[in-house]
């Protein structure tokens, strides 16, 4: 693909508020997973408007709710990993171990702290060894909510006179809501307030989980993502997508089941881009990353797990398999592969 950027931003308007499967000559969406993640901590104001600086189309806000009701923006919901909160006395007695769809974890859960308790809370890199770069801006920011997302990306789209779409994820929902805390409703009531509840909204919901899926399909006219990871073959399926048209709009799988990784090495597109495209599916992959760890071994740089290898490759690939859209902790990237 040649386009320019000025090209991407065109074409861009006109998908994020068209249907979820792109159009001929339309490029794939560039989705920041978590804001530009790799180069900030992520789920952070500065790592969203970093991501819409070097050109992602949407950014990714992942959904968990506070004791009092709130929905705020974490990949988890045990927030030990990604702030301050193991070094605040105050909240020491607020480590525990749960059960969480089926796996045990022990540490500090969102859904234990009031949305007060939680602003007081600084965000960290989840990953300082392999993103030293990231760590440096450790404690700058506090955990956003929902509602500041959605302002943050209205806010960008007026100052770049583009859309910028919001990609919120239900984390653990079916656990939420036996707490009785579903996120369902809450992010069906926050889209209608912000006035996004509709199928043209520059917005896609997205969950791991089919039957929370289909519940908020009663509640929101938003555009629904089933995720797929690899241990689910089956719902790739020629038949399994079929059925995943029922009730979504589109499906986002581990990138490794458009483009399968055998022996160190890319191999050949999978059947899933044109079976999804031919139950009306969008195809939405996730997550290129650009360091050696997530890479096959041929596309690595060196030995440093941390060091950047050959992505672009990656990238390349899966827009050439035809997928409609790319999750990705670097968008400048993901826009860069474009343009070579």
């Amino acid at each position: 693909m040649h386009l320019t950027r000025r090209t991407f931003t065109a074409a861009g308007a006109g998908l994020l508020a068209g249907p979820a499967l792109a159009r001929p000559g339309s490029r794939p969406i560039v989705i920041a997973h978590r804001g530009a993640s790799g180069e900030r901590p992520e789920h952070t104001p500065m790592a969203y408007r970093l991501a819409v600086d070097q050109g992602a189309d949407f950014i990714e806000p992942d959904l968990v709710v506070t004791r009092d009701g709130h929905l705020v923006v974490r990949h988890e919901n045990e927030i030990g990993g990604t702030t301050d909160v193991a070094a605040r006395p105050e909240f020491a007695a607020r480590r525990q171990v749960k059960v969480i769809d089926g796996e045990k974890l022990e540490g500090w859960f969102a859904e234990d702290f009031a949305l007060a308790e939680l602003k007081t809370l600084r965000a960290r890199e989840r990953m300082p060894g392999l993103r030293p770069a990231s760590a440096a801006f450790d404690g700058r920011e506090a955990i956003p909510t929902f509602q500041e997302v959605i302002d943050l990306a209205k806010a960008e789209s007026r100052r770049l006179g583009r859309p910028v779409g919001i990609y919120p994820e239900m984390k653990h929902p079916t656990y939420m809501a036996s707490l009785g805390l579903p996120l369902e409703p809450r992010l069906a009531d926050a889209l209608k307030a912000g006035g996004l509840d509709s199928r043209t909204a520059p917005v896609f919901v997205q969950c791991f989980e089919p039957e929370p899926l289909k519940a908020f399909s009663q509640l929101s006219k938003a555009r629904r993502i089933q995720l797929v990871g690899q241990d689910r073959p089956q719902m790739v399926s020629a038949e399994g997508l079929k059925a995943v048209a029922a009730y979504a709009d589109g499906v986002g799988p581990d990138w490794p089941l458009v483009v399968p990784t055998r022996d160190g090495r890319l191999n050949p597109p999978s059947a899933l881009v044109a079976d999804a495209h031919a139950a009306g599916l969008a195809v939405h992959p996730w997550t290129v990353r650009a360091e050696n760890r997530y890479l096959p071994a041929t596309l690595r740089k060196g030995d440093d797990p941390a060091a950047h290898g050959d992505v672009q490759a990656v990238f390349k690939a899966l827009y050439a398999a035809g997928v409609d859209g790319v999750f990705t902790d670097f968008p400048r990237l993901g826009v860069a592969a474009m343009a070579d």
